[in-house]
């Protein structure tokens, strides 16, 4: 089913080509990666006191 789905959206992937869906998902997770680290390690730089004192 997944196969079929995949085959209908991509042009000229075949659904038994491992290639394309691996590829994709190394990507897609590298840049949800990159997304949450950016703005974790920009957070560990706040002093923890400083920032409940504000609100």
């Amino acid at each position: 089913m997944g196969a079929r789905f995949l085959e209908a959206l991509l042009f000229r992937v075949q659904p038994s080509d491992p290639v394309t869906p691996v590829v994709v998902s190394a990507l897609m997770l590298a840049t949800a990666v990159l997304a949450n680290f950016l703005p974790a390690r920009r957070a560990t730089r706040i002093d923890p006191q400083l920032a409940l004192r504000s609100e």
